[in-house]
């Protein structure tokens, strides 16, 4: 996102303070005819010679002007109070929406790879592959190939930390063996393996979208990057 767009934060394209000073001027304005409205005889004459005789017209057509005058009154404040709470709703929810367009919305990137050769090549190379193919599913538009790109980075993890000497019989127990000071990213890879179980065990009673798909990727991207298999 770039500085022009958080610096726009405005409902109608301008900043918050310039709503905020629109919404003042707008409650001085109401407050300045509020006094106008209370006084008019168009709209409370015709009411008053409707429900009376001539007699009582005059005392009750300045009760008439007071009570609708007290309505009007009392309509401004809670009239600003509703349009200042619909600018801070409206602000909100922009943020709200910024939010989630920066987290479902994440691109998931290739590493980059520093040149080796030998045997250590042709590792970084099958490792490369096996990681494009994973990003090919992910962008897929097969909701099937977003969860089997799960299941492959998770059997990727397993490879890695199982070469790596982590105490435990199953992935599950070597990670929650480890801690931060061991794996900088352990968090990371208990919750992208946390998800892949919840896709193993419920099948298709486990939802997955792409977006999220592509949130758990990225996970498994950067337990990846601390190990330099990409």
């Amino acid at each position: 996102m770039d500085d022009k767009e958080e610096k726009s934060g405005g409902g109608w394209g301008v900043s918050t303070e310039i709503e905020i000073f629109i919404a003042i001027v707008v409650v001085i304005i109401l407050v300045l005819f509020s006094g106008v409205l209370s006084h008019v005889t168009w709209l409370t004459d015709p009411v008053v010679n409707f429900f009376t005789s001539k007699k009582d017209q005059a005392l009750l057509s300045g009760g008439l002007k007071t009570f609708v005058g007290s309505l009007v009154g009392l309509s401004i404040p809670v009239s600003v109070m509703l349009f200042i709470g619909i600018v801070i709703s409206v602000e909100r929810l922009k943020r709200i929406r910024r939010k989630e367009h920066e987290m479902y919305n994440a691109h998931v990137e290739e590493a980059y790879v520093a040149p080796a050769s030998g045997a250590v090549a042709q590792t970084n190379q099958d490792n490369i592959v096996r990681w494009r193919k994973i990003l090919t599913m992910v962008d897929s538009t097969n909701q099937n190939d977003w969860r089997q790109a799960i299941i492959e980075a998770d059997i990727i993890l397993d490879e890695i930390v199982t070469a790596a000497n982590y105490a435990g019989e199953d992935l599950g127990t070597k990670l929650r063996n480890a801690t931060e000071a061991d794996l900088k990213t352990v968090k990371l890879a208990r919750e992208a393996h946390f998800i892949r179980n919840r896709i193993a065990h419920d099948g298709a009673a486990y939802p997955v979208s792409q977006h999220e798909a592509k949130r758990v990727v990225n996970l498994y991207k950067q337990v990846f990057e601390e190990f330099y298999y990409i």
